[in-house]
């Protein structure tokens, strides 16, 4: 199937592996729309947690969702804003309490249910760089291009850390270390759309690679499947 505004590319693998500051390169580099699906789950677990909802009860979160309006506006700089219900809540959805209740909340097959058909949507006539979990397994399986990022646990700790430090978050390396391999246990382990590779993805170990590299091996994967569909 030919795409009317280009390819799909599905960008994919554990926290912290850099797959948002890749997918937003790729796609200012290539003027594709990028599409941060992680963030709609994150908006969806901010609302619950100033509701005071609980997350982990399936069928309200799923109502929730359904009835959450979320907006993925894109930048003239490749990043994306989010709006929830009218709010801009980009940089909040980032904080540690936020970011374990995704965790929980993304689990819900009814959540994802309501959000995949919505990212679905947005994929459909091509010419995005779609970043998540689960988006080149589940979401977008047809993707033309699928890369699994992945990077040491240390690294992809050491990352979030500073990531969190930026934002004016002071959190100890150690505790992020613990959070991140607790939330990639539960990833790995939940029965709804685990973390795993898609069989035809390519993998690339990020640990000691600058984003620069990482982006100009991704754009090769485009410009040759470009030329292979002509």
């Amino acid at each position: 199937m030919k795409r009317p505004n280009g390819l799909v590319i599905a960008i994919d693998g554990p926290a912290g592996a850099g797959k948002s500051t890749v997918a937003k390169l790729v796609a200012k580099r290539l003027g594709y729309l990028y599409v941060d699906t992680g963030a709609m789950y994150r908006a969806v677990a901010l609302k619950a947690l100033r509701l005071g909802m609980d997350i982990g009860d399936p069928v309200t979160m799923a109502m929730l969702a359904q009835a959450t309006d979320i907006q993925l506006l894109s930048q003239p700089d490749g990043s994306v804003r989010v709006v929830l219900d009218g709010e801009d809540v980009t940089e909040v959805i980032r904080t540690p309490e936020v970011s374990e209740a995704a965790s929980i909340v993304s689990a819900h097959e009814g959540v994802r249910e309501a959000l995949v058909a919505k990212q679905r949507v947005l994929a459909e006539s091509g010419g995005v760089v779609m970043e998540g979990r689960d988006v080149q397994t589940v979401i977008v399986p047809d993707a033309e291009v699928k890369v699994f990022l992945t990077a040491s646990l240390e690294e992809r700790a050491r990352r979030r850390w500073q990531e969190l430090r930026q934002r004016g978050t002071e959190v100890p390396y150690e505790q992020v270390l613990r959070e991140l391999r607790e939330r990639d246990e539960r990833d790995q382990r939940r029965a709804i759309a685990p973390l795993r590779k898609a069989p035809d993805a390519v993998e690339i170990d990020t640990t000691n690679l600058p984003p620069e590299v990482i982006v100009e091996r991704i754009v090769d994967l485009v410009r040759a499947c470009q030329r292979a569909r002509g």
